[in-house]
Parts: C-alpha cells; sequence; structure tokens
C-alpha cells in the first residue's frame, strides 16, 4: 500500500460512499464523471483493496470501504473545522460559524435573527445546515446548534430558551370555504395536512385521537415547511408554531385553545468552542433572540 494517499481522494471516496454513485459524487464535489472515476480507481490502487463493486444497483461499498467510512468521515469533519478555525483572526469577533437548525426554524425563525447578528458583527459568515436531525457536535459536525431535544451528552454547553406552543392553523380561504372547526371531533369533517414518515411526528399525531389517524391526512409530508406552506395555500388544516402562526396574515387559529405540543428549544455548543469569541457572540446572540420571541419583544418572519 502507498503511504502517500491525498486527502483529494479521501474526499472523493467519502462522497462515493455517501452518495452511492460517481455521478452523484461528482454533481456534489462539482467535478466530472470521469475525474471521480479516475481518482477512485487511483486510491483502490494506493491501497491494495477494492473499494466498490458495480451492480445494476449502482455501486456497492465492499467490507473494506465500510471500514474506512467513520475514519473518512472525521477527517473531512476536522477538515471542515480547520477551514472554519482559520477563517477568524484570533480572539475576534469574524470569521465562519456553523449551526444546525431545524427545518422550519431555519426557514421560518432563524433568518431575522441573523440579520440583526450581522448588523452587530458584519464580518461574520455563517453556515447554515437545515435538518431535524442532531448533528453531532462533539465531533464538530457544527459549531452550534439549535435543538428541540435536550442535550444529554457531556462536554455541551446548552441553554434553554424556548417552550414553544404548537397549534393548529388553516387558511382564511380555506375556513371560509369550509367552516371554523369548534372542536377537536369536528376535525373528523376537515381536511387534515400532516407527517409522513417521521415516528416522532406520527406518535404525536395518533396520540391524540382516531381523527389524527395517518389515514385522515390528505396530505402527508415531513418537511414542516411544506405542510405550513400547503395550509397557506388552502389545502387544509396543519401544525404550525403559534408565534409564527399568530403572526401570519395568511393563517388562521384553529381551536385557539388547544395546543398540540410543547416545543423545548434550546442553544449548545462545545464546552471548547463556548470560549471561541465567535462562537460566544453568536451563541449569545440566539439565545436572546428566542428570548425575545417568548417574551413578544420580537417576532419570528412570516
Amino acid at each position: 500500500m502507498s503511504s502517500s494517499i491525498s486527502w483529494d481522494d479521501q474526499r472523493i471516496f467519502l462522497a462515493v460512499l455517501e452518495t452511492g454513485s460517481l455521478s452523484a459524487a461528482a454533481r456534489r464535489l462539482g467535478l466530472s464523471h470521469p475525474t471521480v472515476r479516475t481518482r477512485i480507481e487511483a486510491l483502490e490502487h494506493a491501497l491494495g483493496a477494492v473499494l466498490f463493486t458495480r451492480s445494476v444497483n449502482g455501486l456497492t461499498p465492499t467490507e473494506t470501504a465500510e471500514a474506512l467510512r467513520e475514519t473518512a468521515r472525521t477527517m473531512a469533519l476536522a477538515s471542515d473545522l480547520f477551514v472554519r478555525q482559520a477563517s477568524a483572526p484570533h480572539g475576534e469577533i469574524a470569521g465562519t460559524v456553523r449551526i444546525s437548525v431545524p427545518e422550519m426554524m431555519g426557514v421560518e425563525v432563524v433568518p431575522p435573527m441573523l440579520r440583526t447578528l450581522r448588523e452587530k458583527h458584519p464580518r461574520l459568515r455563517v453556515e447554515l445546515s437545515l435538518s431535524n436531525a442532531q448533528a453531532d457536535i462533539l465531533a464538530h459536525e457544527v459549531d452550534l446548534a439549535v435543538r428541540t431535544v435536550a442535550p444529554r451528552q457531556g462536554a455541551l454547553v446548552a441553554r434553554k430558551v424556548a417552550a414553544i406552543p404548537i397549534g393548529l392553523f388553516a387558511s382564511p380561504d380555506y375556513i371560509a370555504r369550509r367552516g371554523m372547526p369548534e372542536t377537536l371531533n369536528d376535525l373528523a369533517e376537515h381536511d387534515l395536512i400532516g407527517p409522513d414518515r417521521s415516528r416522532s411526528d406520527i406518535t404525536i399525531a395518533e396520540g391524540l385521537g382516531p381523527q389524527f389517524s395517518l389515514d385522515r391526512f390528505v396530505l402527508r409530508t415531513d418537511s414542516h415547511p411544506a405542510q405550513v406552506a400547503a395550509a397557506r395555500a388552502g389545502v387544509g388544516i396543519a401544525v404550525c408554531q403559534v408565534p409564527l402562526g399568530e403572526a401570519d396574515l395568511r393563517l388562521v387559529r384553529v381551536i385557539p385553545d388547544f395546543s398540540i405540543h410543547l416545543l423545548d428549544t434550546w442553544v449548545v455548543t462545545h464546552e471548547n468552542l463556548s470560549r471561541v469569541p465567535r462562537i460566544r457572540a453568536v451563541f449569545d446572540h440566539l439565545v436572546t433572540a428566542f428570548g425575545e420571541i417568548r417574551t413578544g419583544r420580537g417576532a419570528p418572519a412570516a
């Protein structure tokens, strides 16, 4: 095995491993298909091992490739962290901060917070990762995260910033056409928008009664922004964070004294990063901004 294996080849290997094909890896990396194929063949030659076998379903990683997955991913995360840390002069509130945010908050709630953050610290650059899955802060996948699940790992600094009620909302047009339901039982006569395969969302829905069973939903999607967009378009009744829904003139709250769930919200970072000026500035800003929404002094985008 060659002792000289470039990080570029390992990065290409990881992209092929994660995407499952040469063409998808090429698109992710902005490279040509022949370049990716050539670099994988060169890496296999340098390692003296086959990394992928070809089948009608695409590329299948070998045991050797699977054994290298976590090591390659760790190196990729370390490389990203290296670039972010190098982006800021020591001790200054400047450079790049990577933040993981749940999809709905990243689309509707956090952008105004980032605007005011950039007004205070114009030399900051933000990478925003939108996902309802928890990013791995301990592995430095991100510098900071907004989470809706209480952190349980050690070595994390966390601040609970909100307990956001989740309610039911529809468009004024839908209510004009179908009428306003007064009770949960009335929802059996209405069009509902709900989850598709998200186990946590399905569990919440099914716990509310038979009117929330999966066969009652006229539209199913695990994308929370898509659920709210469909409600705005008049497709039916969907769940939405109450502060967001009540600030949106395109939505009307349905059964206003009923909340489906309280969404506990946390701002989290690694204890080693909490003293880095750019990370601390973003952490403190998000804590303050969420607090203003909670107390009514601020409002989410709508």
